[in-house]
């Protein structure tokens, strides 16, 4: 086989997928190929362990022809690829649940951008593969773009990594019915005592205002090692919670409806400072610089090493139906952590 092919058609009969069958190109996730297939699901249990290295190997790879335009077939693939779906909680958006650990994307203002994260970071135990299925492609954007993790940590300046290392990040969050999840949403019931039992559970300092509303802080390693690896990591939804990344005049309109301190979601050093946009800024710039993406194609099937690589959703005009799976679940205690876990 030619090294120097940028593509490779893979048939069902062909030998698993190695580093030879992908196209790796500057800027682009890996990119397979599959050719016709005409079982998808009975595709993905054969190359699950190939496709499963390559992950290991390269953080991501986007898998083009498997023809995932339904919600049953993509889901047939995705449990074949995942052994074990994990059921998604305290989420900071609400989604549509197809079928347990299936779910679609968070949902979000289409003109907005999800800015580079690492999906769940913030809990004590969080997928460590995730899987997108694109059923239905946008017309413009909407690319689920992606970040190597080591990569990024080392591009930051030593000085900010080591206060992160020492005092972890902070997210705080005021749960209403309006803005973001609600707690039923994020916590599976909104009864009061069973909230409470997990926040416990789950080192989150919880508070309820006089109007019946929750706020709750969790302070969180910002740099982990991936268990398998080794590497260290910057893991964490540092720039994509925090309230310099809103668009001006949402983040406006929230300040005024609920204050400042009771913004849907914001995150801080782990000693409880602000952190101010310059630093926002900087994360998102070096994020940028290591981002890697390939628009959509009706069809598609991303997976991705959540710990390794972070990944972002794109600003997108039309309409947009990206299925997601979370599997391989992950404890935080396994990841090195660099900050004891407290409720802050």
């Amino acid at each position: 086989m030619n090294a120097n092919r940028e593509e490779t058609q893979l048939s069902t009969s062909a030998s698993p997928p190695s580093l030879l069958d992908l196209e790796l190109r500057p800027g682009s996730p890996p990119i397979l190929r599959t050719g016709a297939v005409e079982d998808p699901a009975g595709w993905a249990d054969g190359y699950r362990a190939a496709l499963r290295a390559v992950v290991a190997e390269h953080g991501s790879v986007l898998i083009r022809g498997l023809g995932l335009t339904a919600a049953d077939k993509a889901a047939g693939v995705v449990r074949r690829l995942a052994g074990r779906l994990t059921t998604e909680k305290e989420a900071f958006a609400s989604r549509q649940t197809y079928a347990e650990g299936l779910y679609s994307s968070s949902h979000w203002p289409p003109n907005q951008p999800m800015c580079m994260h690492h999906e769940l970071s913030y809990r004590l135990e969080f997928p460590g593969m995730m899987m997108f299925a694109c059923l239905t492609a946008p017309e413009k954007g909407g690319a689920t773009a992606v970040a190597d993790a080591p990569a990024v940590l080392e591009a930051l300046p030593p000085e900010l990594v080591q206060r992160f290392e020492r005092e972890g990040w902070l997210l705080t969050r005021s749960y209403n019915d309006e803005i973001g999840a609600t707690v039923a949403e994020a916590f599976g019931t909104d009864d009061r005592s069973a909230v409470e039992d997990y926040c416990r559970a789950n080192a989150i300092a919880f508070e309820w205002q006089p109007d019946g509303a929750l706020r709750t802080r969790q302070r969180r390693s910002a740099v982990v090692r991936h268990p398998v690896t080794g590497r260290r990591c910057w893991f964490n939804q540092i720039a994509f919670l925090n309230e310099w990344t809103m668009d001006p005049e949402v983040h406006e309109y929230l300040v005024d409806m609920y204050g400042a301190e009771g913004l849907p979601f914001n995150t801080r050093f782990g000693d409880g400072d602000p952190i101010g946009a310059d630093v926002v800024q900087l994360l998102n710039t070096v994020y940028e610089a290591n981002t890697a993406r390939e628009p959509w194609q009706t069809g598609d099937l991303m997976l991705v090493d959540n710990i390794r690589t972070a990944h972002s959703r794109e600003a997108y005009e039309g309409s947009r139906e990206v299925l997601v799976g979370m599997a391989d679940a992950v404890r935080l205690a396994d990841c090195s952590p660099t900050v004891e876990v407290t409720t802050a």
